[in-house]
């Protein structure tokens, strides 16, 4: 069973301190983070009544299905920076090309829910990231986002080996098809657990934080890698009895504009 608390914590200046909130946290292990992830996203689209989505840098592989949009009547765009990753993309998908991490993104304001996985580790800076995500969405409009989180091990190492050294580690731990799944750089910003620090970060751009779930361990990664994973299921069982925000490996967090 999942670890929980709440966690009263306060901001650093006295506006935002009069804004302080308990923020429910929760801990849980990775694979029920990558197994989830659809059913967590479809869940909020009908927990929060959307009729608007866009996905984040869904690129090659968008998340949902074209005919389910098209049966729900929702209106869903993917968003990426990648052309070449959108012409991957399934033709019936309506894509749009943009950098949601320029200083000069323009969202329209108009929509309802807006999502990310694995996206943002990417970016090389979280605020601006979370700001223009800002921007997509209406106000009261939900975010949520799916991402590694540092100071788990692999991320770190991720972090500072050289791109190709760090491609060749990732293939061998966790093949994969590399035109439908590229490689790309990561950076780490605001990818953290739920860390005072971080809730800070997300409330500082104009965020309520209605859910955080930190994940513990790598068994997405160390399947293919039976001793390496019978170590990490251990390790993820003792983080699971004495939870740690600093040391998850993957996070959720919820998201409302205010």
């Amino acid at each position: 069973m999942a670890a929980s608390k709440r966690w009263a914590y306060s901001t650093a200046s006295q506006q935002q301190s009069d804004e302080a909130s308990d923020v429910e946290l929760s801990y849980g292990k990775s694979l029920e983070a990558w197994e989830g992830f659809k059913g967590k996203v479809e869940h909020l689209i009908r927990d929060f009544d959307c009729k608007s989505i866009c996905e984040i840098g869904g690129g090659a592989n968008p998340l949902l299905d074209s005919g389910v949009v098209k049966a729900s009547g929702i209106d869903y765009v993917v968003l990426d920076i990648s052309a070449d990753e959108l012409a991957k993309a399934p033709a019936d998908c309506r894509k749009i090309e943009a950098d949601v991490c320029a200083e000069d993104f323009v969202g329209e304001g108009n929509v309802d829910f807006a999502f990310s996985k694995m996206l943002a580790e990417h970016v090389r800076d979280g605020k601006t990231f979370h700001s223009n995500v800002g921007k997509i969405l209406r106000p009261g409009g939900i975010a949520f986002h799916f991402f590694p989180t540092l100071y788990a091990a692999p991320f770190i190492a991720n972090k500072l080996l050289p791109e190709t050294l760090a491609d060749s580690i990732l293939d061998l731990v966790a093949p994969r098809n590399r035109y439908r799944q590229g490689k790309f750089k990561a950076y780490y910003s605001w990818c953290r657990g739920p860390t005072p620090p971080q809730l800070r970060r997300l409330q500082s751009v104009g965020f309520e934080i209605l859910e955080y779930k930190g994940f513990f361990g790598h068994e997405y990664y160390y399947q293919k890698i039976p001793p390496v994973s019978a170590m990490s299921r251990a390790l993820t069982d003792v983080l699971i009895k004495h939870p740690n925000p600093y040391l998850t490996s993957f996070a959720y967090v919820v998201l409302r504009k205010k």
